[in-house]
C-alpha cells in the first residue's frame, strides 16, 4: 500500500522523451558519422530524433506530440540553466533554440529525396561545415530514411510507451 501512494506514474511522454535521448546520445552517430560530439551536435541529433518521432505521431491524438515538444522545451531550458546561462539569458537561448527546432523540423520534413537531406543535415548536424563529412552526412541521411520507415512500421502504443527502436 505505501508503495502506490509514493510510486511515481510515469507520463508517456517523459519515456517516449527519454527513449529519444538515449538514442541520440548513441556513440555511432558521433564516432562513425563524424558529429561534432558537441553541445549543438547532440542537440542537432536529439532534433533528428524528435523529427523522425514527431513525423510517425502524426495520425496519434496532438496532445502528445505537444506534451513531448514541451519535454524537449523544459529539457533545454534545464540544460541551459545547469550550464551556467543566467535567468535572464535563458529565454534569449530557448527562443533561438525553437526557431532552430521548428526550422529543422520543417527542412526534414521538406526533405524528399537523399539529397535534399544530406544537404539539410550538412547545413544542421555539421554546423554548414560537413566539409570533409559529406559522406558522413549522406549516412547519416539514409540512416534517417530508414529509421523513418522502421517507425512506420511500429506499433504506435509501443512509441508512445517509449518502446522505440530506430534504424
Amino acid at each position: 500500500m505505501l508503495k502506490s501512494l509514493f510510486s511515481r506514474k510515469t507520463n508517456p511522454a517523459e519515456a517516449l522523451y527519454g527513449a529519444i535521448v538515449a538514442a541520440a546520445r548513441q556513440p555511432g552517430f558521433y564516432r562513425d558519422w563524424a558529429v561534432p560530439d558537441t553541445v549543438d551536435g547532440r542537440f542537432e541529433m536529439i532534433v533528428l530524433h524528435m523529427y523522425l518521432v514527431l513525423d510517425r505521431l502524426k495520425p496519434e491524438p496532438e496532445p502528445l506530440r505537444q506534451a513531448l515538444t514541451d519535454l524537449f522545451f523544459t529539457d533545454m531550458d534545464r540544460s541551459l540553466r545547469e550550464m551556467g546561462v543566467g535567468d535572464l539569458g535563458v529565454g534569449k537561448k530557448v527562443r533561438k533554440m525553437a526557431e532552430a527546432f521548428f526550422g529543422r523540423i520543417a527542412a526534414y520534413a521538406g526533405s524528399n529525396d537523399v539529397e535534399s537531406l544530406t544537404d539539410s543535415l550538412a547545413r544542421n548536424a555539421y554546423a554548414g561545415n560537413a566539409g570533409g563529412h559529406e559522406a558522413s552526412a549522406r549516412m547519416l541521411a539514409l540512416w534517417t530514411f530508414n529509421a523513418k520507415q522502421k517507425l512506420q512500421s511500429q506499433n504506435a502504443e509501443n512509441i508512445v510507451n517509449g518502446r522505440i527502436s530506430f534504424a
